[in-house]
């Protein structure tokens, strides 16, 4: 069974889906009504894979309540470059024997780590 949708709560809808479609790359799939008060917005890497849904409607989830989602890049020099240049609020980049990675929020203070993860087989042979 494959993780489908994530959700990430935040207060504003609309300027989380900008955020997330312009600044991080995202291809929005849906925007649309789903009852009072609320949209469905659901948002896909632009590589694929699991989608995330802005959300406003779980009580106990508040904005900014997710930490340490992992989105996983071919070239993090590139990609770092891209989200800087976009004004993407960035850590320095790091290294780990894992992976080499970057630590950004979205407007809510939900935590994002955008990572290069080491080949296996590299890692084992060290």
């Amino acid at each position: 069974m494959a993780i489908a949708v994530v959700s990430i709560p935040v207060s504003d809808p609309e300027k989380s889906r900008d955020f997330y479609s312009h600044e991080m790359g995202f291809t929005v799939l849906r925007d649309e009504p789903m009852g009072p008060g609320m949209r469905w917005i659901q948002l896909q890497p632009k590589d694929g894979g699991s989608t995330i849904a802005l959300v406003t409607w779980f009580e106990g989830m508040g904005p900014g309540g997710v930490k340490g989602l992992m989105l996983g890049v071919p070239d993090i020099e590139a990609e770092f470059a891209r989200m800087t240049g976009l004004g993407v609020d960035c850590a320095p980049l790091e290294d780990q024997p894992w992976g080499r990675f970057t630590r950004l929020s979205d407007p809510d203070g939900n935590s994002w780590i955008v990572t290069q993860l080491t080949n296996p087989q590299e890692f084992a042979s060290r």
